[in-house]
């Protein structure tokens, strides 16, 4: 934390202490915090008390879907609960945000498996940190899976990612895909427009 927001920089101590949590955020900066903090002392007071509940609630409420491992207030989520949807198709992403940029496209009906990250060595991020023996027992459970799409992001970890994917895949005898090169290299799902995701998933090929 800053000097100035050490020394409260003439805040009230509840402000300061505001600040500070909000600041904790990726993406927030103290400046940012300050505007927020006094964008919310001025809202009226039942906008604060929403806002604070829907943080409860969030927290509280939201947890991983038991078979996708997507965000979830139930045990199951929507998509996975979605008859209509083709569950014998599965998109495997990195996170939620993916999952999420995913369906804005709207092109998509199957199903997803989220593995929270991707491989990076350098991190100190292997196989056993994700979701992928998770992956696994679900192809064996199901037993009727016949593509599995693999959408992780066109960076070194996100194709490394997907060359381990389809390597522990293949003797499975399993369909599998990889989003084409419609993506930019270097880039993130969840920042991708929904054409250039819709052209991605409509020209998948087999690894």
């Amino acid at each position: 934390m800053t000097e100035n927001l050490k020394r409260g920089d003439g805040l009230p101590p509840a402000m300061t202490r505001l600040v500070k949590e909000l600041s904790r955020l990726p993406g927030i900066g103290e400046k940012t915090a300050a505007r927020l903090a006094f964008n919310l002392l001025n809202r009226p007071r039942q906008d604060v008390i929403a806002l604070a509940e829907a943080l409860l609630e969030m927290k509280e409420r939201v947890g991983l879907c038991s078979e996708c491992f997507g965000l979830s207030d139930t045990a199951r989520c929507s998509i996975c609960g979605d008859s209509e949807r083709a569950h014998d198709l599965i998109c495997v992403v990195e996170g939620p945000a993916d999952l999420m940029a995913i369906e804005r496209a709207r092109t998509y009906n199957g199903v997803y498996h989220v593995l929270h990250g991707a491989i990076a060595p350098l991190d100190g991020i292997g196989p056993d940190d994700l979701k992928v023996q998770e992956l696994l027992a679900r192809l064996e459970r199901s037993g009727g899976v016949r593509e599995v799409i693999i959408a992780t992001n066109a960076t070194v970890e996100g194709e490394a990612t997907a060359l381990y994917l389809a390597k522990i895949l293949k003797p499975l005898g399993v369909k599998t895909t990889r989003l084409a090169r419609g993506l930019p290299a270097g880039g993130d799902l969840e920042y991708s427009d929904s054409a250039t995701l819709s052209s991605a998933l409509s020209g998948r090929r087999e690894l």
